[in-house]
């Protein structure tokens, strides 16, 4: 469950990562709707964090990189 949310997370963090960059192609001085989209991509990208910490804390989320094993 942990997993399916953090890609749709970053899914869309992608989505308002490339939505910014058209606004700030196309949109006039005066639109807000870039600060927008950089506030929804540090919202998605902060759930991201906080996800990730649950998911570590709780253990549904695990390393498989070998420094981190128990000896």
């Amino acid at each position: 469950m942990i997993k399916i949310l953090l890609v749709l997370l970053f899914i869309g963090a992608v989505i308002s990562l490339f939505s910014g960059l058209v606004f700030l192609v196309k949109d006039d001085s005066q639109s807000f709707r870039l600060i927008n989209s950089l506030y929804l991509r540090v919202a998605f990208c902060i759930a991201i964090l906080a996800l990730l910490g649950w998911g570590f804390y709780s253990g549904e989320l695990g390393s498989q990189a070998p420094w981190l094993q128990p000896h």
